[in-house]
């Protein structure tokens, strides 16, 4: 059993190594302006975040496995070395094209310091405790996001945009120590375990295609596009072969039995729904606050805090509920939290204060709060010990996907709505058809000032009609969330209390 001291100092390891994937989310964006000045490359500038995205989310289930069949203390520490190294490099870029590819590598390691963190943890501690502890990791997420904007900026007009991504070095090199010489193993017979190869590279393949149409969708959506129908086609096949050879491969990359189990099925689900519908938002609270309400970028963006807060919060909470009530019943009351969230975004105005815009935005993060920690859980709890990196490891894989198809789905149902306005528009208000594929561009300083005030009054207008199609299917997917969580059966944490998951501690030194 481990010791509760060594305990202690490898779960504040992984809490560094998930504050340090957590504030890169957010710091970064608040340096870029100052990196496109200094770097040029304004064309590729959405493909800094794309690039961390693609390989942070692709690499997840890789890492699971690999961590399952060779242990999890190489693999966490080698994901640590990805992106200390990415870091660092990035911090040396001489070109926004450095930048991007940097980035890669940065994401490589980042796909790793979640699902892996959350394995450990899940090996380190009872389901009981393991319950009680989330809310920590939840706690630190939510800081980081709110720090992070702050930090990036303070680091960028004092110091310079590259100790954005230096000062992520001291903190790895710590993360990595800590947990390669505090986290130790058990020595148990190793069997000669066969990588599945073809598994890996068709997932990726697959991963890849869909991850690249995800993100031009957020741009310039054109479904019936060569372009797009290519990689449509092609992530179909790719997930295709996959499934057949996941079926023949004695280790697969991601055993199908897993989704014969119902909890983590719906635990699953019940995750990448979630995924959807708040990192969709995360993009067009911001939006209408400043867009639609005339509000400054600053006042915008501090709308966020009590969905953050609200997140932490409940997630501390959930933790201790799930000791009382089923998984299902606290994922029922977290995505009735949502779904009333959504039904509040619904009927905002132009006119609505801001203190109901941040009641709204509160419904949303408490609810996400119970949502995420309930399912991470479920599945944890779902599944045996062999089989828990990759089962952690998936559910995160899913909640990433959901993020990106909730901006790509959410930004195309905006854009389709504001192309139908527009194609309406007459007179003055044909001269802003130039904002439609982007709105922000609206949203630039001197841009609003220079238009006549009816003209501005228009585009609020109809952007506040596109932004709320978005919210509506937010609603629509929030209750399809709702109805989906009655796929997860009536189980209580406390089930195994008594029996194997409860001695999985014993398994490590």
């Amino acid at each position: 059993m481990v010791q509760p001291g060594r305990r202690i100092v490898i779960t504040a390891g992984i809490l560094l190594g998930f504050f340090l994937g957590a504030l890169e989310a957010t710091v970064v964006s608040t340096a870029m302006p100052t990196v496109v000045s200094s770097l040029g490359g304004l064309e590729i500038y959405s493909w800094v975040f794309s690039a961390y995205l693609l390989t942070s989310t692709v690499t997840v289930p890789l890492w699971g496995r690999l961590s399952d069949l060779y242990g999890r203390r190489p693999f966490y520490v080698l994901c640590v070395g990805f992106f200390l190294l990415g870091s660092m490099l990035c911090g040396l870029a001489q070109s926004m094209t450095q930048l991007v590819g940097f980035r890669l590598i940065q994401g490589l390691g980042a796909g790793g310091l979640f699902s892996l963190g959350m394995t450990i943890v899940a090996e380190l501690y009872t389901p009981l405790e393991r319950a009680r502890i989330q809310g920590y990791f939840s706690s630190v997420w939510g800081i980081a996001s709110i720090a992070g904007p702050f930090v990036g900026g303070f680091l960028t007009d004092n110091l310079s945009w590259r100790w954005v991504f230096y000062i992520n070095l001291p903190f790895a090199f710590a993360a990595a120590s800590i947990i390669w010489t505090q986290l130790i193993e058990e020595d148990s017979p190793r069997k000669k375990h066969r990588l599945d190869v073809v598994g890996i590279g068709l997932f990726t393949l697959a991963m890849s295609l869909l991850m690249v149409l995800l993100i031009r969708s957020e741009t310039s959506f054109e479904f019936r596009s060569p372009i797009s129908l290519g990689l449509v086609g092609g992530t179909l096949g790719a997930l295709i072969l996959f499934v057949l050879a996941e079926r023949r491969s004695t280790e697969p990359l991601l055993p199908i039995e897993l989704f014969r189990n119902r909890t983590f099925t719906g635990a699953t689900l019940n995750a990448f729904i979630g995924g959807i519908v708040m990192f969709g938002l995360l993009s067009f609270i911001p939006l209408f606050v400043q867009g639609v309400q005339g509000t400054g970028a600053t006042e915008a963006g501090s709308v966020l805090t009590p969905l953050l807060l609200g997140w932490v919060v409940t997630s501390t909470i959930g933790g201790r509920l799930l000791m009382k009530l089923t998984f299902r019943q606290v994922m029922a009351v977290g995505m009735a939290l949502m779904l009333v969230g959504y039904l509040l975004l619904d009927v905002m105005t132009v006119d609505t204060s801001r203190l109901v815009v941040l009641r709204n935005v509160l419904f949303l993060g408490s609810g996400m709060g119970l949502t995420m920690i309930s399912s991470m859980i479920a599945v944890q709890h779902s599944v045996e010990r062999r089989q828990l990196g990759i089962a952690t490891s998936t559910s995160q894989f899913f909640r990433s996907v959901g993020s990106a198809v909730g901006v790509a789905v959410m930004g195309t149902v905006m854009t389709q709505r504001l192309h139908q306005e527009m194609s309406a528009a007459t007179g003055s208000l044909g001269q802003l058809r130039s904002f439609v594929d982007n709105p922000n561009v609206f949203l630039q300083p001197g841009v609003r000032t220079s238009l006549p005030g009816d003209v501005v009054h228009g585009f609020q207008t109809m952007l506040a009609s596109s932004l709320h199609s978005v919210f509506m299917t937010g609603t629509v997917l929030c209750l399809v969330g709702l109805l989906l969580v009655w796929l997860v059966p009536s189980e209580r944490l406390v089930r195994r209390a008594a029996g194997a998951e409860e001695r999985a501690p014993q398994e490590m030194l």
